[in-house]
């Protein structure tokens, strides 16, 4: 970890460290993201286990996961607000340490209300989290904010990924109690995140050694009423971008199966096709909003993506694998432009901004899975695809962004 001696310190100095791109911190809070989220996507891998040991219906699978997306998203702005007034670099040890704690809960969990509970403690490490953690981000960005949000969100998005594999390879053959192996992944995290707060708490330091230097740069003069406005389209196109997701990763399984007789196992290949895409877009999307301005990339990250959605439900299986490469690919590339965008029009609020819109991103996913799940027994697997193709098109509100980075460097 990178050490700063603050008895010496300049203005200069100061300075140089604020516009310095930290990527060991940066690929660090990545990977404790990757086991935050790694173990989180453990919960719903392991619902077969436990609606067949609880003898479970539906609709208390589904509120387990309302549970679990109540306390991880509602939660999130308030900690974000708290932070940004009293920064708690340790609070991100804390978080793993709930996260450890439900875990623990849920291997040993004897009852529905049992697994409620225990479920609960790891939404609230989730919530958390992430405002902190991106406030890291933020902070070893050096300027390259879209670049180090992409890094961060890898991280996540790789965990999610890499949850439900490992709970098949050790849960799922052996039982509830083996959940609590994942405890060893928490306690990795809690050291490491231990270390990244020391860093996160020296460069609050040097902050309040010179404060004229180390500030949040205003990029814009919009009135408070844009501000929400803007807010406001973001947000929408936060809940076009998670709907959407919602039924590639719960449903797209289904969809396969239904519609082209695949097995489980090719369609699992089709399905880690699609978040490998989602991943790399992650990847590129903040860097590219960096160079090219992030409104431009929300514009094509969320519009763009919607030719290829409207073309889906009607092609062969084939081209149904490639279209979803491409959409993933595409719409992954917006969350890191719009978290980044979303800063900027509210500088100095980083962990607000941070838990407002990833709590409403788990709220939306979240909500999408339960209302897509009804209108597909409604209607079918089919329909639900060919509904939600439409709603990239919301991405046309873009236009109503203003352009609060001026020109960028070609």
């Amino acid at each position: 970890m990178e050490k700063a001696s603050f008895t010496n310190t300049t203005a200069i100095d100061t300075k140089g460290i604020a516009q310095q791109t930290i990527f060991s911190i940066l690929f660090t809070i990545s990977f404790t993201h990757l086991l935050n989220d790694m173990l989180q996507a453990v919960i719903p891998a392991v619902y077969p286990v436990m609606k067949a040991k609880f003898h479970l219906t539906f609709t208390q699978i589904g509120l387990i996961t309302f549970t679990y997306q109540l306390t991880a998203s509602i939660l999130q702005p308030f900690v974000g607000f708290y932070t940004d007034k009293r920064p708690r670099p340790y609070s991100l040890a804390v978080a793993m340490g709930f996260t450890l704690l439900g875990l623990v809960a849920v291997s040993l969990a004897s009852s529905f209300i049992n697994i409620l509970l225990a479920v609960s403690l790891i939404g609230v490490g989730s919530s958390i989290f992430h405002p902190e953690s991106s406030r890291v981000a933020h902070l070893a960005s050096g300027g390259k904010k879209g670049l180090a949000q992409s890094i961060f969100q890898l991280g996540g998005n790789a965990g999610s990924a890499i949850g439900p594999l490992l709970a098949a390879i050790i849960v799922v053959p052996y039982g509830q109690f083996y959940i609590i192996w994942f405890s060893l992944a928490a306690i990795l995290g809690i050291l490491i995140l231990s270390r990244v707060a020391k860093w996160y708490q020296e460069q609050l330091a040097i902050k309040a050694l010179n404060k004229n230097i180390v500030k949040e740069e205003i990029h814009h003069h919009l009135s408070k009423n844009r501000v929400v406005l803007s807010l406001g389209i973001l947000l929408v196109l936060i809940f076009s971008k998670y709907f959407y997701m919602a039924s590639m990763t719960s449903y797209y399984t289904f969809y396969l199966m239904d519609k082209f007789n695949v097995s489980v196992q090719q369609s699992q290949i089709y399905l880690f096709a699609f978040l490998g895409a989602v991943a790399a877009g992650t990847l590129i999307g903040g860097p590219l909003g960096d160079r090219f301005g992030r409104k431009y990339i929300i514009w094509i990250s969320i519009l763009g993506a919607a030719p290829f959605t409207l073309l889906l439900p009607y092609v062969s299986l084939f081209w149904t694998g490639a279209l979803s490469v491409l959409i993933g690919l595409i719409i992954s590339s917006a969350f890191s432009a719009i978290l980044v965008y979303a800063t900027e029009l509210v500088p100095g609020k980083v962990g607000m901004i941070a838990g407002l819109f990833f709590g409403f991103a788990f709220g939306m996913g979240g909500l999408g899975s339960a209302i897509l799940g009804k209108l597909a027994d409604q209607t079918s697997i089919e329909y639900v695809f060919k509904i939600c193709a439409f709603l990239p098109l919301i991405g046309i509100f873009t236009g109503f962004l203003p352009n609060i980075e001026g020109s960028k460097k070609r």
